[in-house]
């Protein structure tokens, strides 16, 4: 399995220079091999090939007055550059025809200096290394400081020079990590677990166990607010607006970090104790158009998801998604009986065939895990509630409370 490993770059002033100069480079070599592209299809010429855009807008280009400054950065990056628009050409073709899975993709845009994210790419050609300092030593930009938060497992072949919206720099590492040695780290675990995801509660475990939402935006809104004004009253081109801007850059980065760091640190916890894991399959694009649409949001539920799905498949885990439609909010987890849909603001309700009272989130947690084929009877063997029709109106919608306000 491909990892990638994220580290905070520190660069020197002189350095930062350097890097602004690569990034610049790169993005003017991927817009010309854009712009080739286009005027090739606007004559109706066939497009021309990687060899041909490399002779033309880098070793050609290099001569001329115009890109001489092409050369003062390393040649590894103008390259990858070329290979990114090959590569975004290539997907953009393969989501026409239908053949790449996922949204469909538009054709590859001009890229800009004012784009919130920069970034470079470094290959083995590139001679790049790691001191004996703990340095990371880039082609025609120095040795840059690096915070090491993590060891490496491997050596890597590429590394990728990040600067976000929040002026911060990045090295990014992708590695291909032993399956066996993976196992190996994380013990042995014979629990199940079905997850229900709402707001209220961030998670509702089939177990009993409720996770709070820590809401992160929600308690940053009165900073980012003071923020946006701040941001709002500065003249446009300014000093002072760009600094702003930073200022709330940071403030989101802040945001998102902490909602990164929560999900990673549950989705380890539940895949570290359970052997099989299962959520349900919501509709978080068509949520997020409700008016519960900054909470969907905050909650990160896709980002939760997809951690657990990659770190099940890295240590040997089992992972399911059930349907979206499935009615684990309708239905009796004790005795299977459908009990029909239930206005939200009903947390708890009584059975009427067996008399079992219900926790609405709880109920659901154990409903999902049932319908993943994870819960046992007495004897071992899987048990799962009759089959009922899903109402449309109620997939998605668990654990979100009756106020907008309480979200």
């Amino acid at each position: 399995m491909q990892l990638r490993y994220r580290f905070r770059l520190y660069p020197e002033p002189g350095q930062r220079i350097a890097m602004a100069r690569a990034f610049g480079c790169a993005r003017v070599v991927f817009n010309d091999a854009v712009r080739a592209r286009e005027d090739a299809r606007a004559a109706k010429k066939p497009y021309p090939t990687g060899a041909e855009l490399s002779q033309k807008l880098i070793t050609q280009a290099k001569q001329t007055t115009e890109r001489a400054w092409l050369g003062e950065v390393s040649a590894v990056v103008l390259q990858q550059s070329l290979r990114d628009v090959e590569a975004a050409y290539r997907n953009f073709f393969a989501s026409l025809k239908g053949e790449r899975k996922g949204e469909k993709l538009g054709a590859p845009r001009f890229k800009s200096r004012k784009d919130s994210r920069q970034s470079i790419r470094f290959t083995a050609n590139a001679r790049w290394s790691i001191t004996p300092t703990g340095r990371l030593n880039l082609p025609k930009v120095g040795e840059v400081r690096v915070k090491w938060s993590r060891i490496l497992p491997v050596v890597p072949s590429s590394v990728t020079v990040i600067k976000d919206a929040a002026g911060r720099y990045f090295a990014s590492f992708v590695v291909d990590t032993d399956p066996v040695a993976d196992q190996a780290r994380m013990p042995a675990a014979d629990a199940t677990v079905g997850i229900d995801l709402g707001l209220t509660h961030f998670a509702v475990l089939s177990d009993g166990t409720k996770i709070d939402s820590p809401r992160f935006l929600r308690r940053a809104e009165k900073k980012l607010k003071k923020a946006q004004r701040e941001l709002a009253r500065k003249q446009k081109g300014s000093k002072n607006r760009e600094k702003a801007r930073l200022k709330v850059a940071r403030a989101h980065a802040a945001v998102a970090d902490a909602r990164r760091n929560f999900h990673h640190q549950l989705s380890t916890r539940l895949i570290r104790e359970n052997q099989a894991v299962a959520v349900e399959d919501l509709a978080v694009q068509g949520l997020a158009r409700t008016r519960l649409a900054k909470s969907i949001h905050d909650a990160g539920w896709s980002q939760f998801t997809g951690m657990l799905a990659y770190k099940a498949a890295r240590y040997g885990r089992t992972f399911v998604k059930i349907g979206r439609f499935t009615p684990t909010s309708q239905v009796c987890s004790t005795c299977g009986h459908p009990s029909g849909p239930k206005p939200l603001q009903v947390r708890e309700w009584t059975c009427p065939a067996c008399g079992t009272v219900h926790d609405r989130d709880h109920n659901a947690a154990q409903n999902v895990k049932q319908a993943a084929g994870l819960a046992d009877s007495a004897c071992g063997a899987p048990v799962r509630p009759e089959p009922v029709l899903a109402q449309r109106d109620e997939a998605g919608s668990h654990g979100s409370p009756p106020d907008a306000r309480a979200a």
